[in-house]
């Protein structure tokens, strides 16, 4: 079992330090500007997705910062399981960051 986190945790470190970050395109009232996704933003938010305990604030507070870019990671093979997955889901519920509709 700890050899499978470990494991699952590694993923997610390589998986993360991507060289190509996401983009996510939103519009506010200057017009269209493009915001950068980083996914290790969320590393915060490992451990609760991981073991579904509850999120720290520090990890609500990514997830808020990042909301735009959750499409771009659901649609990214590498990262969607995180973001789909049932711990994942309840992060976001716990933190009042809907889930997003893509």
């Amino acid at each position: 079992m700890k050899f499978m986190t470990l494991m699952l945790i590694s993923l997610v470190i390589i998986a993360m330090s991507s060289a190509y970050p996401i983009r996510a395109n939103t519009v506010g009232s200057f017009g269209e500007m493009a915001q950068s996704c980083v996914p290790t933003k969320l590393l915060p938010c490992l451990p609760s997705i991981t073991t579904g305990g509850d999120p720290s604030t520090e990890c609500c507070n990514k997830l808020v910062e990042q909301k735009p870019c959750l499409c771009g990671y659901i649609q990214n093979p590498a990262y969607s399981m995180y973001v789909t997955s049932p711990n994942a889901r309840k992060v976001l519920d716990f933190c009042k960051v809907p889930f997003p509709s893509c």
